[in-house]
């Protein structure tokens, strides 16, 4: 069943066009990779399908239902979260207060904060420091954790490896796939191809604002990926 499927999505930024006609879709269930080079409209693609950028409703589809007119609170109700680039923590709160916005949505399901911190024991034992004294990774964690508590059918990463240890990096994606094995949908933005290539049971390609290449990762070549990424 598709989830989730953009149709000829645009996007612009005042008079910057950012995406130009943009078709992907994920299927329940799915892990599906957004590669591509710094600027080719990746993270632009998660704030759209997010509703933090606004766009026509039929452009975006969830369910088969258009909800690209729809709020970034909206989507959320709908069962979508973000994980945005960054991380984007609140400086003021602990830990344990990050991760409880996530819940005002209100959502049904079975992340709750003690779920979350059983999959990350070392929130339990931070819950009480401000979230911007934690390590990299361990934000990472809250970021994906605040996420989490929606309790999302798709959830929606935004470069979650960059600027972390390798071994911190391949915490993370164990989690994530925790977290598809127990059904939910992941669409992953990610600059490490062969990361995304390991994970993905689908890749698009982003350049430019176009989709360059798609397909499973085992149908692509070394040569089309990389004519794809670097426009070679």
């Amino acid at each position: 069943m598709t989830l989730l499927a953009t149709r000829g999505l645009t996007a612009f930024y005042g008079d910057f066009q950012a995406l130009f006609g943009v078709d992907v879709e994920a299927r329940a269930g799915e892990v599906v990779a957004i590669i591509g080079a710094n600027g080719a409209g990746k993270s632009t693609l998660l704030r759209s399908i997010a509703g933090l950028l606004r766009n026509d409703a039929g452009a975006i589809r969830w369910e088969g239902k258009p909800i690209g007119a729809l709020p970034a609170n909206e989507v959320v109700r709908l069962g979508i979260a973000l994980v945005p680039e960054g991380r984007r923590l609140f400086p003021s709160l602990t830990v344990e207060e990050n991760l409880r916005i996530g819940g005002y949505a209100k959502r049904d399901g079975e992340w709750t904060l003690a779920r979350v911190l059983e999959l990350f024991p070392v929130l339990a034992q931070r819950r009480d420091a401000p979230g911007t004294a934690l390590s990299g990774g361990q934000q990472q964690m809250v970021a994906i954790g605040r996420a989490l508590l929606s309790n999302p059918r798709l959830l929606l990463c935004d470069e979650i490896s960059l600027g972390l240890a390798p071994a911190v990096i391949l915490d993370l994606y164990r989690t994530l796939e925790t977290v598809n094995a127990g059904g939910t949908t992941l669409v992953l933005v990610e600059q490490d191809i062969q990361q995304a290539m390991s994970v993905a049971d689908r890749v698009y390609c982003l350049q430019e604002g176009h989709v360059a290449l798609a397909g499973p990762p085992a149908g692509l070549t070394h040569e089309a990926i990389r004519e794809a990424y670097f426009g070679l």
